[in-house]
């Protein structure tokens, strides 16, 4: 899934997933929360 399909299946902005991705922003819960539930998986399978 590209930057910009997460962003538009989570409502979080593909900006905010690149700085994530480059380790230049820590995800808050609900942002968290957000991603997990636009790819279908757990929480706690972001921060394995």
């Amino acid at each position: 899934m590209s930057q910009a399909d997460l962003a538009k299946a989570s409502g979080v902005s593909r900006e905010y997933i690149a700085r994530l991705e480059l380790g230049q922003q820590d995800p808050t819960l609900g942002t968290m929360r957000k991603l997990a539930k636009a790819l279908k998986v757990k929480v706690g399978a972001l921060v394995e």
